[in-house]
């Protein structure tokens, strides 16, 4: 007879384990110091210049039949964010801001330091994601892990994953010690595409960078379009983080959060029963 039993397999090294909290707390500061800034001029634009009549994105307060609202547009769309984006906090006690006080690092107003603590934190950042590619490279780690196989490349197998994880379901037993095909092209995208487009378009609104590389600039199609493509790669690190966060639970918090604390994941495997 046989039955299932739990053992504990090698998932993370202590290096991934290591900058992946790292990034989990600098990626998350990074995010509030840059909302900060942003708060100085809450609009986003495409090309070299700031046309004020024509942002893509913008958040401001707007009188509305004698009251204030928060009114935030994107594209052709308007969306009432009263409370929450360009007239935010409690009623009685709201301010013209674009994203409110408890996103924002420092939580006042204060873009000095908002610019102090983001370019702070951007070399940690980099430092950190320097770290982790080297050793993934150098150890195997990106080939063996983040790459994916042939037999993952396929159409059918790529649509059977979709469908497994639309349903909920997850890898069990040895299907579990190695990423699907979904985590590695979703790993791969972040660390590979957005992560690095988030530097380069970081630096391409530093005077002093712009200098030295001017043609870089170009690529964005301007100073205001890289800050536009910074906007939207943060915007989809949020979103990876939140559905990264999601699936974490309903695939097993604990057992996955012991991975990445430990190291160590449990899969069932198959026993032989006396």
């Amino acid at each position: 007879m046989t039955g299932k039993t739990k053992v504990l397999i090698r998932r993370h090294s202590v290096v991934t384990r290591i900058t992946h909290w790292l990034n989990v707390a600098v990626v998350s500061l990074l995010l509030m110091s840059g909302l900060q800034i942003f708060n100085a001029h809450p609009a986003l634009y495409w090309g070299a210049k700031s046309t004020f009549a024509e942002p893509w994105l913008s958040m401001s307060k707007q009188e509305i039949g004698g009251e204030a609202h928060g009114i935030t547009t994107l594209g052709g769309l308007t969306f009432d964010t009263t409370g929450v984006f360009g007239w935010s906090g409690k009623a009685g006690m709201r301010e013209v801001r674009g994203f409110p006080a408890w996103a924002t690092l420092p939580s006042w107003r204060d873009l000095g330091s908002g610019r102090m603590w983001h370019f702070f934190l951007a070399w940690l950042f980099v430092a950190n994601g320097l770290a982790y590619w080297l050793w993934g490279l150098a150890g195997g780690h990106i080939r063996k892990d983040m790459l994916p196989t042939r037999r993952q490349l396929r159409l059918s197998h790529i649509l059977h994953e979709i469908g497994t994880h639309a349903r909920f379901r997850f890898p069990k037993g040895d299907e579990a010690r190695s990423y699907n095909v979904i985590q590695k092209f979703t790993y791969l995208a972040v660390i590979a595409v957005v992560l690095p487009l988030m530097v380069v378009t970081g630096l391409c609104m530093s005077p002093g960078f712009n200098a030295t590389v001017p043609w870089l600039i170009d690529l964005f199609g301007g100073r205001q379009g890289a800050r536009s493509v910074h906007f939207i790669c943060a915007g989809l690190i949020v979103a990876f983080v939140l559905v990264h966060v999601a699936l974490v639970i309903v695939s097993g918090a604990w057992n996955n959060m012991r991975a990445m604390i430990t190291g160590k994941y449990a899969i069932e495997t198959e026993r032989e029963a006396a």
